[in-house]
């Protein structure tokens, strides 16, 4: 557990109850969870509290939790994916150990429950379309037409069904459904699909199928066939849940897992859409599935959040029953609250402006000693050059500075940390009156920026070396969308995109970075927490990425 984890107080989580007194009443003697993802997309955030969640209770109640991919439908599932949900589920930090399944490893069983569902004249092959179903199923105010096919005998349907499994007939031409009832007011029971015909090679089994089972009729009788006591899911499957618990009365499954609802995580300045992630990765709105602005986990992994700033996110939001949105600012501070704990101080500037000190002797440099964090010692220190030309930031100048400016200005004196205190005395411009460069003079006796006589100097700047600078390209992140819900209706998302999402900026950093730890996170004094691109930099080109700023500058803009 991280410190941020540590100090983030317990949250409500009705799920916490429900377990106690299953757990006491003798209903379970042990818990037992799952995360099961599709594997048709990268995992986002959303997905991180369904994750926390039940590895969490596993973890709080001594039971154990399966990572289990729902892998029923070949035509959108990647190896890809799979892998890159197996990464991020280990990179916040938890561990499935032995108990890695799949919904394709029973694709047998399935085949043979559906049979005993046609044995028993609760199941049938239908030859309409898809639009002509849809059609038949009726309206939320009507109820549906049975199908001219639903009474077809037993043994047409086994053989149907079996010459379906062969790959005998076309995709879309025929299907399997439960018999239930067309009329009921829940429209999962009006005779739902359990069976399509895709002739499509799939990433796990290959092409020993061709036909495949629909996510609820796989996903029900996987919990059990695992032995899941609690099957944990969001509010959208609540009225499915009246279709997982009829397929576990009707059929001999070896446990009767319960189905519970928690509302989903729905985050400001954002979509969690697949769909929509996945349109923005087709389209090239962003660079990939792990673009440091996409919600997804290997993007904000990229982007340098820490997983136990994600974890300490999802304990702090609770588990309820109740959709609402979460504001992304309160991600954010939770990110700010680990980074600033564990993340090492350097020195960088991003819009550089040249300083001369005049006085200071051409030709030498200095070594200061600097804290790589200025409350904990146990950090140790580093080493920072100092010369005679540096760079500042060029909104640490102003030449009519405004009321409680205080930092560089004309003829005012101000301290650069670490290092000297130096005055302001002459600007440098080109030919269009431009600024070039500002000429300065330090105090010899002022060395780590104390004065000598004990005179008070209101500013201080950060400065890089410009003969040690290490050049380096900074890119400066900002939210993906500029209004807090992108999918409010009767509007394309796409048109709440920010421009100004991403800005590229040639910087200079101290020479210490020059070494710096691919995974290391740092604070650039006064301009945010960052750390380096995992795929654009390497030792001959450094990427860093600004993780955070180090307050909430949206709350400032509004």
């Amino acid at each position: 557990m991280t410190t941020i984890e540590a100090a983030v107080p317990a949250a409500n989580n009705f799920l916490k109850n429900i377990i106690e007194d299953d757990l006491k009443s003798g209903k379970h003697s042990g818990v037992v969870t799952r995360f099961p993802p599709e594997p048709n997309g990268y995992l986002h955030i959303g997905h991180a509290k369904s994750i926390c969640i039940n590895f969490g209770l596993a973890r709080d109640f001594g039971g154990r939790c399966h990572l289990r991919f729902d892998d029923t439908n070949p035509a959108k599932e990647e190896l890809e994916y799979i892998d890159s949900i197996k990464e991020s589920v280990s990179w916040l930090g938890f561990d499935w150990g032995e108990h890695l399944y799949y919904a394709s490893d029973n694709f047998e069983q399935l085949y043979q429950w559906a049979v005993f569902l046609i044995q028993h004249g609760k199941a049938y092959v239908e030859d309409l379309n898809a639009e002509q179903i849809r059609a038949y199923r009726g309206t939320l105010t009507e109820p549906g037409t049975e199908s001219p096919y639903r009474t077809r005998s037993v043994e047409e349907n086994l053989d149907l069904f079996s010459r379906m499994r062969a790959g005998e007939f076309p995709d879309g031409t025929r299907v399997l459904r439960a018999k239930i009832d067309m009329s009921s007011p829940n429209m999962s029971l009006r005779d739902p699909v359990l069976y399509r015909i895709l002739h499509t090679p799939h990433p796990h089994v290959g092409d020993a199928w061709k036909i495949y089972p629909m996510y609820d009729f796989a996903h029900g009788q996987t919990d059990a066939i695992e032995k899941i006591t609690h099957s944990i899911c969001t509010l959208e499957f609540e009225s499915h849940k009246p279709l997982y618990e009829w397929f576990l009365d009707n059929l001999p499954v070896p446990a009767r897992p319960r189905q519970y609802e928690f509302a989903r995580l729905n985050l400001t300045f954002t979509v969690m859409s697949k769909r929509k992630l996945q349109e923005l990765v087709q389209l090239g709105i962003v660079s990939g599935w792990d673009d440091p602005r996409m919600p997804t986990l290997a993007g904000i992994k990229r982007r340098g959040y820490t997983p136990g700033a994600v974890r300490a996110f999802c304990e702090l939001i609770g588990v309820g029953r109740s959709d609402s949105w979460i504001d992304v600012s309160i991600l954010e501070e939770c990110v700010r609250s680990d980074l600033n704990e564990s993340a090492p101080r350097a020195m960088a500037v991003l819009h550089p402006l040249k300083v001369v000190i005049v006085n200071y002797p051409e030709g030498l440099s200095e070594d200061f000693e600097a804290a790589n964090h200025p409350q904990k010692p146990e950090m140790g220190t580093r080493t920072v050059h100092f010369s005679r030309e540096i760079w500042i930031e060029a909104e640490d100048f102003e030449e009519m500075p405004p009321k409680g400016f205080f930092r560089m200005t004309p003829g005012a004196e101000v301290r650069l940390r670490n290092a000297y205190i130096v005055r302001c005395t002459e600007l440098v411009r080109d030919e269009n009156n431009t600024l070039k460069e500002i000429h300065c003079t330090y105090d010899p006796d002022s060395r780590g920026g104390t004065a000598p006589d004990g005179r008070k100097i209101k500013g201080t700047i950060h400065w890089v070396s410009a003969a040690h600078a290490l050049d380096a390209e900074v890119r400066l992140f900002d939210r993906l969308f500029n209004v807090p819900n992108p999918d409010k209706g009767g509007i394309d998302y796409k048109e709440y995109l920010n421009p100004l999402s991403v800005e590229a900026l040639p910087a200079k950093l101290e020479a210490s970075l020059v070494d710096a730890d691919i995974e290391t996170r740092y604070q650039f004094e006064r301009l945010g927490y960052f750390c380096q691109d995992t795929k654009d930099s390497s030792p001959h080109k450094k990427v860093f990425n600004r993780i955070v700023t180090l307050r909430d500058a949206w709350s400032t803009k509004k």
